[in-house]
C-alpha cells in the first residue's frame, strides 16, 4: 500500500461518521457545563430555539439552557413518561404541550435530568414564534421570580407577503426589533452585573456567519444521490450543535468540518443508506419516544428522509444561511433575527411552497405528514396543507399521527401499518411508471 493509499484510507475513516460522532460528544460536553453549572450554584439562561438570542447571551457568559432540548433527550431515553406523569400528578392537564410537562418535572426535582443537572434559570428570554413559549416563560417566572424577556418578532401577514431590505414595511420591523435588543442587552448587564462590550457580540456573530453558511451548505449538499445524511437522526444532531453552540468557536469548526464530511461523501458517491430506493421529505416534529425504530420502518424499504421542516424551524432560522454585517451588528443581529424567526414561523404555517421547490432539487419520491398531540402549533393545518399540497404536484404523501414524548399515543404497530402501505403504494406507482415508459 503507498503512503497515499494510507492517507487516502485514514482520511476517508476520519471523515464518513464524524459529523455524528463529535456532535455526540460536543453535546454530552454542554450537558456536562449546565452540570457544573448547577453544582455551583450559577444561574443560566432559558432559551428557546427559534430566536434564542445566543449571540448576545454569549456576551454576557450566560451558559444557555433549552428546554425543549431537555424535554426531547427525557422521550430519546425512555424516560419520559416519568416525567409526564409527574407534570400531570401536580395538575398540568394531559392535552398540553409534552416539551413543558417535562420540563416542569425537571425544575420540581432540582434540575435532575438524564444527562446532568439543569441550573436554574437567572433570566428567561423568548420570542413569540411558538404561542407556548410565552406561557413557558411565565411558568419559570411564578417558580423563579425572574426576569422573563419576550422578543416580539413580526411574521409574515399572508403566505408569499413576506418584506426585505429596502422596503418600508421590513425596516419598520427591524427598528422594532433592533430597539427590543437594546432593551434586552440593557437587561442582561442589570442581571449579570457586566457591561455589554460590541466587540465581543462582532466575534459571537462572526462564529454564527460560519455556522449559517456551513448548515446552509450541508443542507444544499444532500440534494446528491444517494443522499449523504438522514435528515430525521443525522439532521437531530446537527441541529443540536447548531442550537447548544451557536456563537462559538467550537460550534463554527464543526459545522465547517461537517460541511468537508459531506462534500467528501458526495464525491465517492456514500450514502446514508446502503441502497436507497425512495426520498422522502418529513413535516413536523420527530416520534422521538420510539425515534430509532421509527425510522428503521422507513429505511427498512430503502427510504431516506433527505430534507425535513424540522431542520427548518428548529434551526431558529440558521439553515437560511444569513450573515451578519460585523460592520453594524446590533442593526444586522436585528434584521437576522426578523428573517430568522419570521422563516422559521414560515415553516409551520406555509410549508406547502417550500414543500413545492423542494421535490425536484432533491428528488423527492414522497412526503410524510407527521402531526403529534403535543404540538398545536406545529400540527395544525396539515391537513389542509397536505390537500394544498396535492393539488399542485403529483406527489404522494403519508399522513400518520403519534407525538413526540408521550408514548402512551404512540402506536408502533398501526404506525408501521400504515407505514408499509404507503410503500406498497410507492413501489406500485413506480413499476406503473416504467410501463408507461
Amino acid at each position: 500500500m503507498t503512503d497515499q493509499t494510507t492517507k487516502e484510507s485514514i482520511k476517508n475513516t476520519f471523515s464518513v461518521g464524524r459529523g455524528n460522532e463529535e456532535g455526540a460528544r460536543m453535546f454530552r460536553d454542554w450537558f456536562k457545563l449546565l452540570d457544573e453549572t448547577a453544582e455551583e450554584g450559577r444561574g443560566a439562561a432559558y432559551v428557546f430555539v427559534m430566536g434564542s438570542m445566543a449571540e448576545v447571551l454569549r456576551v454576557f457568559d450566560l451558559p444557555v439552557v433549552f428546554p425543549e432540548i431537555n424535554s426531547l433527550q427525557t422521550a430519546v431515553r425512555r424516560v419520559a413518561h416519568e416525567y409526564l406523569n409527574e407534570a400531570e400528578d401536580y395538575g398540568y392537564s394531559p392535552d398540553i404541550c409534552g416539551y413543558v410537562k417535562a420540563d416542569v418535572a425537571v425544575q420540581l426535582g432540582g434540575g435532575h435530568h438524564p444527562m446532568g443537572r439543569i441550573p436554574r434559570p437567572a433570566l428567561a428570554v423568548l420570542t413569540n414564534a411558538c404561542n407556548t413559549y410565552i406561557k413557558w416563560g411565565e411558568i419559570w417566572e411564578r417558580m423563579y421570580r425572574i426576569p422573563v424577556f419576550t422578543l416580539d418578532v413580526p411574521g409574515t401577514r399572508a403566505a408569499g407577503a413576506q418584506t426585505w431590505p429596502g422596503d418600508p414595511d421590513f425596516e419598520s420591523d427591524r427598528a422594532y426589533v433592533a430597539g427590543q435588543i437594546k432593551e434586552l442587552i440593557a437587561l442582561c448587564e442589570e442581571v449579570t452585573g457586566k457591561r455589554f462590550d460590541i466587540d465581543r457580540l462582532r466575534e459571537a456573530l462572526s462564529h454564527a456567519n460560519t455556522m449559517s453558511r456551513g448548515w446552509k451548505q450541508v443542507i444544499e449538499l444532500n440534494r446528491s444521490r444517494p443522499s449523504l445524511f438522514n435528515a430525521l437522526t443525522d439532521g437531530t444532531i446537527y441541529l443540536g450543535v447548531s442550537n447548544g453552540f451557536r456563537g462559538t468557536a467550537e460550534g463554527a469548526g464543526y459545522f465547517e468540518e461537517l460541511v468537508e464530511e459531506m462534500s467528501y461523501k458526495a464525491a465517492r458517491g456514500i450514502g446514508t443508506l446502503t441502497d436507497e430506493k425512495y426520498r422522502l421529505v418529513f413535516v413536523g416534529v420527530p416520534c422521538y419516544p420510539i425515534f430509532r425504530r421509527f425510522n428503521e420502518m422507513f429505511a427498512e424499504w430503502g427510504g431516506t428522509f433527505v430534507n425535513s421542516t424540522y431542520l427548518w424551524f428548529a434551526a431558529g432560522g440558521a439553515n437560511l444561511g444569513f450573515e451578519y454585517d460585523l460592520s453594524e451588528p446590533l442593526e444586522s443581529l436585528a434584521e437576522g433575527t426578523l428573517i430568522s424567526v419570521r422563516d422559521a414561523m414560515d415553516s409551520m404555517f406555509y410549508q406547502d411552497r417550500a414543500l413545492i421547490e423542494m421535490i425536484d432539487p432533491f428528488h423527492i419520491d414522497g412526503i410524510v405528514y407527521h402531526p403529534i398531540k403535543s404540538c398545536r402549533t406545529v400540527s395544525t393545518g396539515l391537513a389542509d396543507n397536505r390537500r394544498a399540497l396535492r393539488q399542485s404536484r403529483d406527489i404522494p404523501s403519508l399522513f400518520i399521527e403519534s407525538d413526540m414524548m408521550d408514548r402512551r399515543v404512540v402506536s408502533e404497530a398501526q404506525l408501521k401499518n400504515r407505514v408499509d402501505a404507503f410503500f406498497e403504494g410507492l413501489a406500485s406507482r413506480r413499476v406503473m411508471a416504467e410501463r408507461r415508459e
